[in-house]
């Protein structure tokens, strides 16, 4: 769909919005970073903080960012002040399998090829940080400094923001003359670094460097943890990282408001997000729209007991996004290959397949309201989408137990297609509510684990590997078991097998590892085989994006 886009320059949108020529540093006519520390230097306001989650995607995904953008457009059409936040994209995906990731048709970011290329270069100075670090480890280690690293203790790979398995394992120090150089390791994702949790978290400079400088690098011949402290290097760290602390502010193809800063992923980090724009956004509007990673059972988890505890914010309402083609794909009746267009029988009318996944909306619907929060169910529409399709959503969703359903039409309308979801979205926020998360930092780690695993996946119980539990005991002397957890786990499931699709019952979670993220403040436990640095698919994106005659990129979406 072309539409026609035309932002207004930065400086003019951020007047508007009440904030001065101070407050913001401009990168270009239609890009700006917030002036440092500009979250705690405006007054404080009592705004309405709406979370956007979905269902169990397919592998192109369901439109969460087109609704997140489409539900502030259609507050804003009401007369409320509403910002929206959001992840800035990786260029893996971009180039890889989804695309960008700025929104779509009507509901899209601007300018929406630079925040899906290069923007202001936050993930660059992440992957210069993170790879400097590596640098670091390495020279420390086959020096033999002071305080002395276990060469086998060290599990920090570098990372790459571009899908290149060829790097997922490699041997590092070939041609040196240490036998300590060399070292079995890896290249990771850019949004799987540890720094991009860490920007993420921060709430202030203060807890940003201190974050940096908490980083456990490996362990000493003692077994005792060592950090980046140790090894005196956060602070050049935190100068990497200093401009990419600053939320990014952009706005909407109708003009408004869009903090779009960091991006780590949902299933393989804690997927949402930065503290500091959540912090500036309620400062700035009535209501703040946030959209955390994948489904309830990955971003959304994240999102309650990772983010919302690092902020000090407490949701107000729960946006689960659904759609036709992903329930349909729920009942197991189609098959769909990542990389590859989804089949045309997914698109005709199947209403009893639709009603088979339904059980999957049921699952998420399940997860969000143990947490304490309304739920409003929002349908983005696909032009494919029959009436009768539609309306047995709805049906299924409010006998499920859903505060509210309303079908989005943003993509093709904009905020005219988003009215019916923001006023759903704003009794619903009224509504009393009781936000808790569902375990306490103080339990044990394998009880935390386990309580995701029953309460959010559906297992019946957890299998630790002895890798695992080996682990979680390392952790526990060195004092990290107050940590919340951060499982990672595909996306493509409510289980850890991509392959079991609706409400997957009768399973066991497998954690085969349990990492220590000191820095971002949790433990990463691993379950099934998950991947840090995926291949490029069989169509990649990036052969459909090339730039014309005048300049301008073609073919990036």
């Amino acid at each position: 769909m072309h539409v026609d886009q035309t932002p207004r320059p930065i400086l003019e949108l951020s007047q508007n919005w009440g904030l001065g020529r101070d407050d913001v540093e401009p990168y270009g006519w239609f890009k700006a970073k917030l002036a440092p520390n500009l979250w705690t230097r405006l007054p404080a306001s009592r705004a309405r903080y709406i979370n956007v989650t979905a269902v169990t995607p397919t592998p192109l995904g369901e439109g969460k960012t087109v609704t997140a953008i489409g539900l502030a457009l259609g507050l804003c059409r009401l007369g409320l002040r509403a910002v929206v936040t959001l992840r800035q994209p990786s260029l893996a995906p971009v180039f890889g399998i989804k695309g960008g990731g700025a929104g779509g048709g009507r509901a899209v970011l601007l300018p929406q090829d630079d925040i899906n290329l290069h923007f202001t270069g936050d993930l660059h100075a992440v992957a210069a940080a993170h790879n400097l670090l590596a640098a670091l480890i390495d020279n420390h280690v086959r020096r033999g400094l002071i305080p002395v690293v276990q060469p086998e203790s060290v599990k920090w790979r570098r990372v790459l923001d571009v899908c290149d398995a060829s790097l997922a394992h490699i041997i590092t120090g070939l041609g040196l003359d240490s036998a300590a150089a060399l070292r079995e390791t890896g290249f990771d994702l850019t949004a799987a670094s540890e720094l991009m949790a860490i920007l993420s978290l921060a709430a202030s400079w203060e807890e940003l460097r201190e974050r940096l400088g908490r980083i456990v690098v490996g362990s000493s011949a003692d077994k005792r943890p060592v950090t980046t402290s140790d090894l005196g290097c956060a602070g050049a760290l935190a100068a990497l990282l200093r401009d990419a602390f600053r939320p990014n502010l952009v706005q909407t193809s109708e003009q408004t408001p869009a903090l779009v800063h960091t991006g780590p992923f949902a299933n393989i980090a804690h997927g949402n997000s930065s503290v500091v724009a959540d912090l500036a956004a309620v400062r700035l509007a009535d209501y703040v729209v946030t959209e955390s990673g994948f489904g309830a059972d990955c971003g959304a988890e994240k999102f309650f007991h990772i983010k919302c505890r690092a902020s000090g914010l407490r949701p107000d309402c729960e946006v689960l996004v659904c759609t036709v083609r992903a329930l349909k794909y729920q009942s197991g009746r189609y098959e769909v290959r990542p990389g590859r267009p989804l089949p045309d029988a997914l698109f005709r009318e199947d209403l009893e397949a639709l009603q088979l996944g339904a059980a999957n909306l049921q699952a998420h619907l399940d997860i969000l309201r143990k947490f304490g929060l309304p739920v409003v169910v929002a349908i983005n529409r696909f032009p494919e989408d029959s009436q009768r399709e539609l309306e047995t959503i709805q049906q299924l969703a409010g006998e499920a137990g859903a505060a509210a359903v309303a079908v989005s039409d943003a993509f093709a309308r904009g905020s005219d297609g988003a009215m019916e979801l923001a006023e759903a979205v704003r009794i619903s926020a009224d509504q009393p509510r009781d936000f808790h998360p569902l375990y306490a930092v103080e339990a044990p780690p394998e009880q935390k684990i386990e309580t995701i695993a029953r309460e959010v996946y559906g297992a019946d119980g957890v299998d630790f590997t002895l890798a695992a539990r080996k682990a979680l005991d390392k952790f526990a002397a060195w004092g990290y078991a107050h940590l919340p957890v951060c499982i990672a786990k595909t996306q493509y499931s409510l289980s850890h097998d991509p392959q079991r699709r609706g409400r997957p019952r009768g399973f066991r979670l497998p954690i085969q590892d349990v990492r220590l993220s000191a820095g971002a403040g949790y433990l990463y436990a691993l379950a099934g085989d998950i991947k840090t640095m995926p291949g490029l698919p069989l169509s990649p994106a990036a052969n459909r994006i090339d730039v014309d005659a005048h300049g301008a990129i073609i073919g990036l979406r």
